[in-house]
Protein backbone atom coordinates (compact mmCIF):
# COMPACT_ATOMS: atom_id res chain seq x y z
CA UNK A 1 0.00 0.00 0.00
CA UNK A 2 2.94 2.28 0.87
CA UNK A 3 4.39 1.55 -2.95
CA UNK A 4 1.24 2.45 -4.09
CA UNK A 5 0.28 5.88 -2.46
CA UNK A 6 4.52 7.30 -2.90
CA UNK A 7 3.46 6.26 -6.55
CA UNK A 8 0.27 8.53 -6.55
CA UNK A 9 2.17 11.30 -4.60
CA UNK A 10 5.00 11.46 -7.29
CA UNK A 11 1.98 11.99 -10.18
CA UNK A 12 0.61 14.60 -8.68
CA UNK A 13 3.88 16.33 -8.16
CA UNK A 14 4.11 15.29 -11.94
CA UNK A 15 1.28 16.98 -12.67
CA UNK A 16 1.34 19.98 -10.57
CA UNK A 17 4.34 20.71 -12.75
CA UNK A 18 2.56 20.79 -16.20
CA UNK A 19 5.38 21.73 -18.55
CA UNK A 20 8.68 21.00 -16.33
CA UNK A 21 10.04 23.83 -14.35
CA UNK A 22 12.01 25.20 -17.30
CA UNK A 23 8.85 26.31 -19.08
CA UNK A 24 6.93 27.31 -15.79
CA UNK A 25 10.16 29.97 -15.54
CA UNK A 26 9.45 30.93 -18.94
CA UNK A 27 5.88 31.83 -18.27
CA UNK A 28 7.07 33.58 -14.88
CA UNK A 29 10.02 35.59 -17.15
CA UNK A 30 6.41 36.77 -19.42
CA UNK A 31 5.10 38.48 -16.39
CA UNK A 32 2.64 35.78 -16.58
CA UNK A 33 1.67 33.09 -13.60
CA UNK A 34 1.25 29.40 -14.29
CA UNK A 35 -2.49 27.70 -14.45
CA UNK A 36 -2.34 26.94 -10.81
CA UNK A 37 -0.88 30.07 -9.86
CA UNK A 38 -4.08 31.72 -11.18
CA UNK A 39 -6.49 29.11 -9.63
CA UNK A 40 -4.58 29.83 -6.13
CA UNK A 41 -5.45 33.59 -6.52
CA UNK A 42 -8.81 33.40 -7.91
CA UNK A 43 -10.52 30.56 -5.30
CA UNK A 44 -10.78 30.98 -1.61
CA UNK A 45 -7.77 29.45 -0.17
CA UNK A 46 -7.98 25.62 0.26
CA UNK A 47 -11.51 25.25 -1.74
CA UNK A 48 -10.44 24.02 -4.77
CA UNK A 49 -11.66 20.51 -6.01
CA UNK A 50 -9.59 19.50 -8.79
CA UNK A 51 -11.04 17.09 -12.07
CA UNK A 52 -9.45 14.83 -13.96
CA UNK A 53 -5.60 15.08 -12.86
CA UNK A 54 -3.95 12.75 -14.33
CA UNK A 55 -6.22 13.10 -17.75
CA UNK A 56 -4.09 12.64 -20.75
CA UNK A 57 -3.92 12.69 -24.84
CA UNK A 58 -4.53 9.71 -26.67
CA UNK A 59 -3.27 10.96 -29.72
CA UNK A 60 -0.40 8.74 -31.47
CA UNK A 61 0.43 10.86 -34.59
CA UNK A 62 4.11 12.64 -34.96
CA UNK A 63 5.40 11.17 -32.26
CA UNK A 64 2.89 12.58 -29.83
CA UNK A 65 2.84 9.20 -27.99
CA UNK A 66 6.18 9.92 -26.59
CA UNK A 67 4.95 13.15 -24.61
CA UNK A 68 1.99 12.73 -22.45
CA UNK A 69 1.78 15.23 -20.02
CA UNK A 70 -0.86 14.93 -16.92
CA UNK A 71 -3.62 17.14 -17.16
CA UNK A 72 -3.11 17.80 -20.57
CA UNK A 73 -2.67 21.39 -20.75
CA UNK A 74 -5.91 22.69 -18.77
CA UNK A 75 -6.91 22.43 -14.72
CA UNK A 76 -10.20 22.13 -14.00
CA UNK A 77 -12.46 21.81 -10.99
CA UNK A 78 -14.17 23.71 -8.74
CA UNK A 79 -14.19 26.16 -5.83
CA UNK A 80 -15.34 29.22 -3.85
CA UNK A 81 -15.19 32.96 -4.04
CA UNK A 82 -16.32 34.30 -1.26
CA UNK A 83 -18.11 31.28 0.09
CA UNK A 84 -19.80 31.12 -3.19
CA UNK A 85 -19.15 28.18 -5.44
CA UNK A 86 -18.06 28.31 -8.89
CA UNK A 87 -16.15 25.72 -11.34
CA UNK A 88 -13.16 26.99 -13.05
CA UNK A 89 -10.61 25.72 -16.01
CA UNK A 90 -7.32 27.25 -16.27
CA UNK A 91 -5.46 26.49 -19.62
CA UNK A 92 -1.50 25.39 -19.14
CA UNK A 93 0.23 27.19 -21.54
CA UNK A 94 3.35 25.24 -20.62
CA UNK A 95 1.69 22.03 -21.75
CA UNK A 96 1.67 22.24 -25.53
CA UNK A 97 1.15 25.88 -25.80
CA UNK A 98 -1.72 25.23 -23.80
CA UNK A 99 -3.38 24.08 -26.99
CA UNK A 100 -7.07 22.40 -27.11
CA UNK A 101 -6.87 18.18 -27.61
CA UNK A 102 -9.66 15.59 -27.67
CA UNK A 103 -9.66 15.02 -23.76
CA UNK A 104 -8.68 18.94 -23.07
CA UNK A 105 -11.97 19.70 -24.09
CA UNK A 106 -13.87 17.11 -22.81
CA UNK A 107 -12.65 18.33 -19.37
CA UNK A 108 -13.95 21.55 -20.00
CA UNK A 109 -17.44 20.41 -21.38
CA UNK A 110 -17.36 18.66 -17.66
CA UNK A 111 -17.56 21.07 -15.57
CA UNK A 112 -19.72 23.14 -17.90
CA UNK A 113 -22.01 20.51 -17.36
CA UNK A 114 -21.76 20.65 -13.99
CA UNK A 115 -22.02 23.92 -13.69
CA UNK A 116 -25.14 23.65 -15.01
CA UNK A 117 -26.62 20.70 -13.03
CA UNK A 118 -25.65 22.56 -9.80
CA UNK A 119 -26.51 26.00 -10.83
CA UNK A 120 -22.89 27.67 -10.65
CA UNK A 121 -21.50 29.89 -12.53
CA UNK A 122 -18.18 28.95 -14.83
CA UNK A 123 -15.18 30.82 -15.34
CA UNK A 124 -12.29 30.31 -17.92
CA UNK A 125 -8.70 31.46 -17.72
CA UNK A 126 -7.83 31.15 -21.23
CA UNK A 127 -3.74 31.16 -22.38
CA UNK A 128 -4.21 29.05 -25.38
CA UNK A 129 -2.75 28.31 -28.97
CA UNK A 130 -5.89 27.45 -30.56
CA UNK A 131 -6.32 23.83 -31.57
CA UNK A 132 -3.94 20.71 -31.22
CA UNK A 133 -3.01 20.26 -35.03
CA UNK A 134 -1.20 17.35 -34.40
CA UNK A 135 -4.71 15.74 -33.53
CA UNK A 136 -6.48 17.38 -36.48
CA UNK A 137 -10.25 17.06 -36.72
CA UNK A 138 -10.45 15.58 -33.05
CA UNK A 139 -9.27 19.43 -31.89
CA UNK A 140 -11.66 20.95 -33.89
CA UNK A 141 -14.79 18.56 -32.85
CA UNK A 142 -13.76 19.34 -29.30
CA UNK A 143 -14.27 23.11 -29.14
CA UNK A 144 -17.66 22.48 -31.18
CA UNK A 145 -18.47 20.90 -28.00
CA UNK A 146 -17.41 23.71 -26.03
CA UNK A 147 -19.48 25.91 -28.03
CA UNK A 148 -22.19 23.79 -27.54
CA UNK A 149 -21.99 24.28 -24.24
CA UNK A 150 -21.25 27.94 -24.24
CA UNK A 151 -24.76 27.86 -25.60
CA UNK A 152 -26.60 25.57 -23.15
CA UNK A 153 -25.39 27.66 -20.60
CA UNK A 154 -26.70 30.92 -22.01
CA UNK A 155 -29.23 32.65 -19.87
CA UNK A 156 -28.57 29.89 -17.09
CA UNK A 157 -25.71 30.33 -15.54
CA UNK A 158 -23.02 33.55 -15.73
CA UNK A 159 -20.03 32.77 -17.60
CA UNK A 160 -16.98 35.26 -17.47
CA UNK A 161 -13.69 34.70 -19.34
CA UNK A 162 -10.40 35.89 -18.59
CA UNK A 163 -7.84 36.59 -20.92
CA UNK A 164 -4.51 35.78 -19.74
CA UNK A 165 -2.37 35.06 -22.42
CA UNK A 166 -3.06 34.22 -26.73
CA UNK A 167 -5.98 33.36 -27.26
CA UNK A 168 -6.16 32.46 -30.92
CA UNK A 169 -7.77 30.75 -33.73
CA UNK A 170 -10.85 28.70 -32.51
CA UNK A 171 -9.92 29.33 -29.26
CA UNK A 172 -11.29 32.73 -29.61
CA UNK A 173 -15.01 31.81 -30.04
CA UNK A 174 -16.07 30.37 -26.49
CA UNK A 175 -15.03 33.75 -24.97
CA UNK A 176 -17.19 35.50 -27.88
CA UNK A 177 -20.27 33.50 -26.70
CA UNK A 178 -19.68 34.18 -22.54
CA UNK A 179 -21.01 36.99 -20.98
CA UNK A 180 -18.26 38.93 -19.83
CA UNK A 181 -14.85 38.98 -21.06
CA UNK A 182 -11.57 40.49 -19.13
CA UNK A 183 -8.14 40.79 -20.82
CA UNK A 184 -4.75 41.80 -19.17
CA UNK A 185 -2.73 44.31 -20.77
CA UNK A 186 0.73 43.48 -22.81
CA UNK A 187 0.30 39.91 -22.18
CA UNK A 188 -3.61 38.66 -23.54
CA UNK A 189 -4.39 38.43 -27.16
CA UNK A 190 -8.00 37.62 -29.05
CA UNK A 191 -7.57 37.27 -32.72
CA UNK A 192 -8.63 34.77 -35.15
CA UNK A 193 -5.67 34.64 -37.27
CA UNK A 194 -2.21 36.34 -36.39
CA UNK A 195 -0.21 39.09 -37.87
CA UNK A 196 1.52 36.94 -39.29
CA UNK A 197 -1.53 35.60 -41.66
CA UNK A 198 -2.68 39.04 -42.15
CA UNK A 199 0.65 39.92 -43.62
CA UNK A 200 0.22 37.12 -46.18
CA UNK A 201 -3.29 37.74 -47.47
CA UNK A 202 -3.21 41.27 -47.18
CA UNK A 203 0.15 42.71 -46.93
CA UNK A 204 -0.36 44.92 -43.84
CA UNK A 205 2.30 44.76 -41.27
CA UNK A 206 0.19 44.47 -38.25
CA UNK A 207 1.26 43.80 -34.41
CA UNK A 208 -0.26 41.28 -32.04
CA UNK A 209 -1.36 44.22 -29.72
CA UNK A 210 -2.68 46.50 -32.33
CA UNK A 211 -5.03 43.56 -33.88
CA UNK A 212 -6.04 42.51 -30.77
CA UNK A 213 -4.23 43.26 -27.58
CA UNK A 214 -6.28 44.59 -24.76
CA UNK A 215 -6.06 48.51 -25.89
CA UNK A 216 -7.73 47.40 -29.37
CA UNK A 217 -10.43 45.26 -27.45
CA UNK A 218 -11.50 47.52 -24.81
CA UNK A 219 -11.28 51.13 -26.99
CA UNK A 220 -11.78 50.01 -30.45
CA UNK A 221 -14.05 47.04 -30.93
CA UNK A 222 -15.95 46.64 -27.50
CA UNK A 223 -14.90 43.22 -27.69
CA UNK A 224 -13.42 43.20 -23.69
CA UNK A 225 -15.12 45.02 -21.00
CA UNK A 226 -11.96 45.73 -19.21
CA UNK A 227 -8.26 45.32 -19.19
CA UNK A 228 -5.91 45.01 -15.89
CA UNK A 229 -2.34 45.69 -15.87
CA UNK A 230 -0.86 42.19 -14.80
CA UNK A 231 -2.90 38.86 -13.67
CA UNK A 232 -2.99 39.33 -10.03
CA UNK A 233 -5.23 42.66 -10.64
CA UNK A 234 -6.99 40.91 -12.76
CA UNK A 235 -8.02 37.90 -10.83
CA UNK A 236 -8.75 40.36 -7.93
CA UNK A 237 -10.77 42.26 -10.03
CA UNK A 238 -12.88 38.90 -10.81
CA UNK A 239 -13.41 38.17 -7.58
CA UNK A 240 -15.03 41.61 -6.87
CA UNK A 241 -17.31 40.99 -10.16
CA UNK A 242 -18.35 38.17 -9.24
CA UNK A 243 -20.14 39.36 -6.05
CA UNK A 244 -21.71 41.25 -7.74
CA UNK A 245 -23.87 38.29 -9.73
CA UNK A 246 -26.47 35.90 -8.94
CA UNK A 247 -25.62 32.11 -9.09
CA UNK A 248 -28.19 31.07 -11.81
CA UNK A 249 -31.18 32.40 -13.32
CA UNK A 250 -33.19 30.81 -10.26
CA UNK A 251 -31.50 32.96 -7.79
CA UNK A 252 -32.09 36.79 -6.85
CA UNK A 253 -28.53 38.78 -6.67
CA UNK A 254 -26.71 37.97 -3.54
CA UNK A 255 -27.63 40.83 -0.92
CA UNK A 256 -24.56 41.73 1.43
CA UNK A 257 -24.48 43.79 4.95
CA UNK A 258 -24.24 47.18 4.37
CA UNK A 259 -24.00 50.71 6.56
CA UNK A 260 -25.46 53.12 4.13
CA UNK A 261 -28.28 54.32 5.94
CA UNK A 262 -31.33 54.16 2.58
CA UNK A 263 -33.31 57.16 4.20
CA UNK A 264 -30.18 59.58 3.83
CA UNK A 265 -30.47 62.81 2.21
CA UNK A 266 -28.13 63.42 -0.45
CA UNK A 267 -27.89 67.07 -0.53
CA UNK A 268 -25.45 67.61 -3.40
CA UNK A 269 -27.92 65.74 -6.24
CA UNK A 270 -29.59 69.32 -6.33
CA UNK A 271 -27.18 70.63 -7.84
CA UNK A 272 -25.41 67.82 -9.80
CA UNK A 273 -28.03 68.04 -12.73
CA UNK A 274 -28.27 71.29 -14.00
CA UNK A 275 -31.45 73.55 -14.63
CA UNK A 276 -30.50 73.54 -18.47
CA UNK A 277 -31.25 70.14 -19.69
CA UNK A 278 -28.47 71.00 -22.72
CA UNK A 279 -25.37 70.82 -19.93
CA UNK A 280 -23.68 67.83 -19.50
CA UNK A 281 -23.09 66.59 -15.61
CA UNK A 282 -20.67 63.34 -14.65
CA UNK A 283 -23.10 60.69 -14.76
CA UNK A 284 -20.43 58.53 -12.74
CA UNK A 285 -20.55 60.92 -9.96
CA UNK A 286 -24.33 60.56 -9.61
CA UNK A 287 -23.83 56.99 -9.36
CA UNK A 288 -20.87 56.99 -6.58
CA UNK A 289 -23.30 59.32 -4.92
CA UNK A 290 -26.66 56.98 -4.57
CA UNK A 291 -24.68 53.23 -4.19
CA UNK A 292 -23.90 51.78 -0.78
CA UNK A 293 -21.07 53.29 0.76
CA UNK A 294 -20.27 54.72 -3.22
CA UNK A 295 -19.84 50.48 -4.46
CA UNK A 296 -19.62 50.87 -8.24
CA UNK A 297 -18.23 48.60 -10.49
CA UNK A 298 -18.18 49.58 -14.18
CA UNK A 299 -17.67 47.82 -16.96
CA UNK A 300 -16.38 48.92 -20.58
CA UNK A 301 -14.97 52.12 -19.54
CA UNK A 302 -12.70 53.28 -21.67
CA UNK A 303 -15.00 51.84 -24.79
CA UNK A 304 -17.17 53.81 -27.12
CA UNK A 305 -20.47 51.99 -26.85
CA UNK A 306 -23.41 54.35 -26.89
CA UNK A 307 -24.48 53.44 -23.49
CA UNK A 308 -22.03 51.45 -21.06
CA UNK A 309 -23.05 48.86 -18.67
CA UNK A 310 -22.14 49.14 -14.45
CA UNK A 311 -22.95 47.71 -11.61
CA UNK A 312 -23.12 48.79 -7.99
CA UNK A 313 -24.75 48.44 -4.43
CA UNK A 314 -27.87 49.78 -3.73
CA UNK A 315 -30.07 49.25 -1.00
CA UNK A 316 -28.30 45.96 0.40
CA UNK A 317 -28.78 45.05 -3.71
CA UNK A 318 -25.15 45.06 -4.90
CA UNK A 319 -26.41 45.53 -8.32
CA UNK A 320 -28.05 48.28 -10.13
CA UNK A 321 -27.17 48.79 -14.29
CA UNK A 322 -28.06 50.67 -17.71
CA UNK A 323 -31.41 48.83 -19.28
CA UNK A 324 -29.01 46.94 -21.55
CA UNK A 325 -27.56 44.56 -19.47
CA UNK A 326 -30.83 45.27 -16.78
CA UNK A 327 -32.74 42.64 -19.07
CA UNK A 328 -29.98 39.47 -18.90
CA UNK A 329 -29.48 40.36 -15.23
CA UNK A 330 -33.15 40.56 -14.81
CA UNK A 331 -33.29 37.43 -16.76
CA UNK A 332 -30.78 34.96 -14.99
CA UNK A 333 -32.57 36.15 -11.44
CA UNK A 334 -35.94 34.60 -12.36
CA UNK A 335 -37.41 31.25 -13.38
CA UNK A 336 -39.33 32.66 -16.53
CA UNK A 337 -39.35 30.54 -19.33
CA UNK A 338 -37.34 32.52 -21.13
CA UNK A 339 -33.67 34.43 -20.60
CA UNK A 340 -31.87 37.23 -23.04
CA UNK A 341 -28.42 37.24 -23.00
CA UNK A 342 -25.91 40.08 -24.91
CA UNK A 343 -22.95 38.82 -26.41
CA UNK A 344 -20.37 40.62 -27.79
CA UNK A 345 -18.92 39.21 -31.20
CA UNK A 346 -15.84 41.36 -33.06
CA UNK A 347 -17.20 45.69 -33.07
CA UNK A 348 -21.25 44.32 -32.67
CA UNK A 349 -23.43 43.28 -30.20
CA UNK A 350 -25.54 40.72 -30.90
CA UNK A 351 -28.62 39.23 -28.85
CA UNK A 352 -30.16 36.37 -28.75
CA UNK A 353 -33.24 34.35 -27.00
CA UNK A 354 -33.08 30.23 -26.09
CA UNK A 355 -36.30 28.94 -24.57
Amino acid sequence: MKDILDELEQRRREARLGGGQRRIDAQHARGKLTARERLELLLDEGSFEEFDMFVRHRSTDFGMEADRPYGDGVVTGWGTINGRMVYVYSQDFTVFGGSLSETHAQKICKIMDMAMQNGAPVIGLNDSGGARIQEGVASLAGYADVFQRNIMASGVVPQISVIMGPCAGGAVYSPAMTDFIFMVKDTSYMFVTGPDVVKTVTNEIVTAEQLGGASTHTKKSSVADGAFENDVEALSEIRRLFDFLPLNNREKAPTRPFFDDPHRIEASLDTLIPDNPNQPYDMKELILKIADEGDFYEIQRISRPISSRVSCGSKARPWASSPTSRRFWRAVSTSTARARRHVSCGSAMRSRSRS
